[in-house]
C-alpha cells in the first residue's frame, strides 16, 4: 500500500540536524533527572507502601498533605487519575516508618486512620501496594538485566543478518528511544514501574523491527545500486519504505491511543510509554540508525582503502 506514491526526500542532509535534536532532548532530561535525584521509581522498584485513596468529595493535595505531618521523611501526595475522580495517591518509601517498630502493613493502617482523624472528608483505600526493600532491589535489577539482554540480542542478529555497522546503528537507535522515552515520561511525571520496563521492552522490538525492514532494503538496493554511494542506497532505501513506515506507524499509534485514553490509570503509564516511543522509533529509523550506520561504515572502509592504495603505490 503507497500512500505517499514514490518520494525522493533528502533525509541523510538532515541527519547531523537530528541527532543535535536527540542529543540536546536527552542532555536536558537528564540533567533535570540528575538535579531532581534521580528518575522517579515506583514502589515496584523503591520498596515502601503505595496507596490510592478515593473521597466522596473535591480535597486538596494540601489538605492530605497537612494530615500526614508526623510521617517523618520524604512522603508523595500528589492527585491520582482525573480530577474528578478525587483520588490521592499516597507514598511511603520503605525506610519511612509512621511509629517506631511499625511495618510497611502498619504504615498503611496508620496512614488510613490520620487521613480519616483529620476529618477532612469521607474516603475508601481503592487500591494499596507493598513492596519490601529487597523484592524492589530485586525488581529493579532484574528491569536492568532484562533491557541489555534484549539489546545483545538484537545487536546478535543484525550483526549477522547484515553487518555489524548496521547493528551499532540499531542499538544506537533503540537507546535513543529508550533515553528520549524515559526523559518524556520524566517530564509528564510518571514513575518508572514494572509495567512501564515492560512497555520500554515492547517499544525497543518495534523499532528494531522498523529498522530491519529499512536496512533489509538497502541490502537488496546495494546489488541494483553499486555504482551509487552507501548514502545514495540508504536515502533511497528509507524512500522506498516510507510509506510503510507510516501505515504501520499510524495504526499502532491510534491503538494504542485508544488504550491509553480509555485504558484507565494502570495502563496509562504503559500506553504513554507506548506513544512516546513510537514517534520516537519511527524517527529514529528514518534520522538515527541510517545515519549511525553510514558513519561506522566509512570509518571502517577508510582504512581498509588507505591500505589498498599503499599497497599500489608500493608496487
Amino acid at each position: 500500500m503507497q500512500i505517499l506514491g514514490s518520494t525522493n526526500i533528502n533525509f541523510i542532509k538532515w541527519r547531523w540536524h537530528a541527532i543535535a535534536l536527540s542529543a540536546a532532548i536527552i542532555v536536558v532530561g537528564f540533567a533535570q533527572m540528575a538535579n531532581q535525584g534521580g528518575p522517579k521509581l515506583s514502589v515496584d522498584f523503591s520498596g515502601g507502601t503505595s496507596m490510592v485513596l478515593r473521597f466522596d468529595q473535591p480535597v486538596s493535595e494540601d489538605a492530605v498533605r497537612s494530615a500526614l505531618t508526623s510521617v517523618v521523611g520524604e512522603k508523595t501526595v500528589q492527585r491520582f487519575g482525573k480530577e474528578s475522580e478525587n483520588q490521592i495517591l499516597v507514598r511511603l518509601p520503605q525506610s519511612i516508618t509512621v511509629e517506631e517498630g511499625t511495618t510497611l502493613d502498619d504504615a498503611a493502617e496508620q496512614v488510613d486512620l490520620l487521613v480519616r482523624k483529620a476529618n477532612i472528608g469521607a474516603f475508601t483505600r481503592e487500591k494499596t501496594e507493598i513492596v519490601g526493600p529487597v523484592v524492589g532491589q530485586d525488581l529493579q535489577r532484574k528491569g536492568i538485566y532484562a533491557t541489555l539482554t534484549a539489546l545483545a540480542g538484537i545487536m546478535l542478529y543484525i550483526g549477522f543478518r547484515f553487518r555489524f555497522t548496521f547493528a551499532a546503528g540499531a542499538i544506537v537507535a533503540t537507546l535513543h528511544d529508550v533515553l528520549v522515552t524515559l526523559v518524556f515520561l520524566n517530564w509528564f511525571g510518571y514513575e518508572l514501574s514494572l509495567n512501564i520496563v515492560a512497555a520500554l521492552l515492547t517499544m525497543t522490538g518495534y523499532s528494531v523491527n522498523d529498522t530491519i525492514v529499512v536496512f533489509d532494503r538497502v541490502r537488496e538496493n546495494a546489488r541494483t545500486m553499486r555504482k551509487d554511494g552507501l548514502e545514495t542506497q540508504v536515502n533511497t532505501s528509507v524512500n522506498q519504505t516510507l510509506s510503510r513506515t507510516i501505515i504501520t506507524a499510524g495504526t499502532t499509534f491510534l491503538a494504542v491511543l485508544g488504550l491509553y485514553l480509555y485504558g484507565g490509570e494502570v495502563l496509562e503509564g504503559f500506553a504513554f510509554t507506548l506513544l512516546v516511543g513510537i514517534i520516537s522509533g519511527t524517527y529514529s529509523t528514518i534520522f538515527i540508525a541510517a545515519a549511525i550506520a553510514i558513519l561506522l561504515t566509512k570509518k571502517t572502509a577508510a582504512p581498509a582503502t588507505t591500505g589498498a592504495n599503499r599497497a599500489r603505490a608500493k608496487a
